[in-house]
């Protein structure tokens, strides 16, 4: 009998785009397996026109986990992977029941590379690949490829219809930015991206900004610097318009952020800004053209995912990459 398996990742959204290559490996072991991907409601878009998955269950935080945790147990799966690790999934299993199997988090390693700054990881594997580790018995290994983000013919006319109606991408080469992060300790500083933005408009180049909610804010600003050949898309377009508008530019540059694996995963070229976090925590540009952009400081990493503030205020890791060094990460970056 093929495999039933059952695949819980509840956010954000880079940590749900490195589960595809797994997805991959296990369409291609088990063709007649079904997969089923659990994740938050407003993550699904990043799966639901993955032909590798069977089915993807949205879940609303609002909806109790012994609700879903029921759900799941009637649905007679025959492997059930936790790809997140936390309490919330670990409530989530016991509600559920079965024999669940996880990745290693490394989450003494990390904690002693934060407060001690002594090296203790002996994995040094990507994310993606220890994912890997959670579906032991399946016989699936890495492929050598990327992320991937399935678009449809309506995403992609939506970015076109954005751009157009802003004259953007046209006959100037396109670069996307995404100038927001969750926590200000990933965050470039807004001069930095405004200099830069007004240096890529000077030097022939449209730019799109790209953000959630929170990015409201800075994605004007960077709209406002590059003027008529600049746009803010935060609000305009959804999740997979933003990958579609991701596929159309010559390349994005971003912080630690899921729009920098969004960009891997529709193979859009990525310059990564890193400044609290570090590659030893498996969050790098996953095999993709990229250049990672990061100042060897004996402060870093301060946290695994950024902070409020600089715990030395001086913000260093992030504040001494110029826009001058993106520029010519940009003019080298392999196309």
């Amino acid at each position: 009998m093929p495999p039933n398996i059952l695949l819980v990742r509840f956010s954000a959204i880079g940590d749900i785009l490195l589960l595809t290559p797994l997805l991959r490996a296990l369409r291609r072991k088990h063709p007649d397996a079904r997969l089923t991907v659990v994740t938050r409601t407003g993550f699904a878009p990043l799966l639901e026109r993955n032909p590798r998955i069977s089915q993807v269950i949205g879940w609303d935080p609002l909806t109790p986990l012994p609700e879903l945790g029921r759900r799941l147990r009637d649905l007679g799966f025959t492997h059930r992977l936790d790809l997140h690790d936390s309490l919330r999934s670990r409530m989530l299993r016991w509600h559920a029941g079965g024999r669940w199997t996880t990745y290693p988090k490394h989450r003494l390693a990390r904690a002693a590379l934060i407060h001690t700054h002594r090296d203790r990881y002996r994995d040094r594997r990507p994310v993606a690949e220890r994912y890997f580790d959670a579906a032991a018995g399946l016989e699936v290994t890495p492929d050598g490829g990327s992320l991937e983000m399935f678009l449809s013919r309506a995403d992609l006319e939506a970015a076109e219809g954005f751009l157009a109606a802003r004259g953007l991408g046209r006959s100037r080469q396109l670069v996307a930015v995404a100038p927001g992060a969750a926590h200000f300790t990933k965050r470039w500083p807004p001069h930095h991206w405004i200099a830069l933005v007004r240096r890529l408009v000077e030097a022939g180049n449209d730019v799109v900004a790209l953000g959630g909610p929170q990015d409201l804010a800075i994605g004007e600003a960077v709209a406002a610097a590059g003027g008529e050949f600049a746009a803010s898309a935060r609000g305009a377009i959804d999740l997979p318009g933003s990958a579609a508008l991701l596929k159309r530019a010559r390349a994005l540059i971003s912080g630690d952020t899921g729009l920098m694996h969004l960009a891997t995963a529709v193979e859009t070229p990525v310059i990564a800004l890193f400044g609290p976090t570090v590659e030893q925590f498996g969050f790098f540009p996953y095999r993709a053209k990229s250049a990672v952009l990061q100042r060897e400081l004996s402060c870093r990493p301060c946290s695994a995912h950024g902070g409020p503030r600089c715990p030395l205020s001086h913000h260093r890791c992030l504040q001494d990459l110029q826009p001058g060094d993106v520029l010519e990460a940009l003019r080298r970056l392999p196309r």
